[in-house]
């Protein structure tokens, strides 16, 4: 792929971007047995989306080479042909580094490196500079710094002499140069720090969890693949002020924010991190805490680019990252997806043809301009009240504390001041039942 030379690319600052030639192997052999992509046509989609990666990170994507092959070759992932083709590229178009769109065992990281005498990255190492760059929390920093350790642990021999002529950029970023000239035993104690660290803000966020199961307030987390517009979506309904751009991994830490329902009921809405094919193992690993919020809400919220032609791999990849959460069918949440960015669609009359048959409820919306979000607030609010308790019940004057218990956490459909007492009509939380010195048998 030929490309302008003369062009200077410059990141915000000023500095020269990274010039990044980007490869893949087309292979049907090794794509049925992985459930991944099985021609040319699908290894040219995901390749896009390593372009649109690299551009999240700060790189510029100067050329493309696929390989349709048997299988994938051990020695350097690719044929020594097309090694070679691959190098007279690197001259050819001036880059700076090579990326591959899987992830490369440390003896194929190695052996390009020694054939191409360039920096070589994979797709985990791209994904893995995003997460350490986006993350801003302390627990973010955290579970990306325990992937990033995790993966170069099983690297160094590999990865050590390009880093340590790199002189930063993208795959060094996170826990810094330093980790170059430390051996597996240091990686080891750090990363034995680490999941110590995460232990104790694994205990407060189960605490917090366990103080929102007392209150009683409904919890529905949104989640999708990267940049189906979640955060948008969050800001919308909850005016949470959320960074969204149109960029993968735009926003990193979880987002969790109140909102009040029409019918007066409290809401938490939580934003998680956003899926994406190929999502690194560790990744996975170290953010299983962050990600589980979705277990333990009571309605999961499925956000989908509409106007993405990968729609349907997108929707079964996020299945699919639900299911090694244990996050499934079998998990009982209802699931309502979205299908976002209808603004995005011209032919409006096909949009009921889009559907997601795995879903409980599905509505096409628009959160950046609001279309369809009031039916999907209604949706959402009708799902809650059905797996609430309905009350009819008059408190005497003594109790009327327990009406504000009502208010704070229920529906209330009817409140009457009688001469007995406060007569209520309302759906309410099962948790709550007791604290109103009621059980079910009490509904009137």
């Amino acid at each position: 792929m030929a490309a302008d030379k003369s062009r200077i690319y410059e990141t915000e600052n000023g500095t020269e971007k990274e010039r990044i030639i980007i490869f893949a192997a087309a292979i049907d052999g090794y794509t049925k047995n992985h459930g991944d992509y099985s021609d040319k046509e699908d290894v040219d989609k995901s390749l896009d989306e390593l372009t649109e990666l690299l551009d999240t990170a700060g790189a510029v994507t100067v050329g493309r080479l696929v390989q349709s092959r048997d299988k994938i070759a051990n020695d350097l992932y690719l044929g020594s042909g097309k090694v070679a083709e691959l190098r007279e590229m690197i001259s050819e178009l001036d880059a700076t580094g090579v990326c591959c769109d899987d992830e490369l065992s440390p003896a194929q990281l190695m052996n390009l490196q020694d054939a191409l005498d360039i920096k070589v990255m994979d797709r985990t190492m791209v994904i893995l500079d995003i997460f350490a760059s986006h993350a801003g929390s302390y627990e973010g920093k955290l579970q990306v710094e325990l992937a990033q350790l995790k993966f170069r642990a099983t690297r160094l021999v590999g990865m050590r002499a390009s880093l340590s002529r790199l002189g930063g950029g993208i795959g060094t970023r996170g826990p810094g140069e330093k980790k170059l000239e430390i051996d597996r035993r240091v990686i080891k104690d750090r990363i034995s720090r680490l999941k110590s660290e995460l232990r104790d803000v694994v205990l407060q966020r189960e605490q917090q969890r366990k103080q929102r199961e007392r209150s009683a307030i409904p919890v529905i987390s949104i989640v999708g693949y990267t940049n189906a517009g979640k955060s948008t979506l969050l800001n919308k309904i909850t005016g949470a002020g959320v960074l969204s751009e149109d960029k993968l991994f735009a926003t990193l830490d979880p987002t969790t924010r109140s909102c009040q329902l029409p019918g007066g009921s409290k809401v938490l809405f939580t934003d998680t991190v956003g899926f994406i094919r190929k999502l690194p193992h560790h990744l996975i690993e170290a953010f299983k805490s962050t990600l589980e919020e979705a277990k333990y809400s009571d309605i999961i919220l499925h956000v989908v680019d509409i106007s993405d032609e990968n729609i349907d791999r997108n929707i079964e990849t996020v299945y699919d990252i639900l299911r090694k959460l244990n996050v499934d069918e079998k998990s009982g949440k209802p699931v309502i997806t979205v299908f976002n960015k209808t603004d995005c669609i011209e032919n409006r009359d096909s949009l009921g043809d889009i559907k997601d048959l795995k879903a409980d409820r599905t509505h096409y919306i628009s959160a950046q301009t609001g279309e369809g979000i009031e039916a999907l607030i209604m949706d959402i609010e009708e799902i809650l009240r059905n797996q609430k308790s309905y009350i009819r019940h008059t408190f005497s004057y003594a109790e009327a504390g327990k009406t504000g218990i009502i208010h704070k956490y229920g529906e209330v459909l009817t409140e009457e001041y009688l001469e007995d007492g406060i007569f209520i009509e309302a759906y309410v939380p099962r948790a709550v039942l007791g604290r109103l010195g009621l059980d079910v048998s009490d509904e009137e």
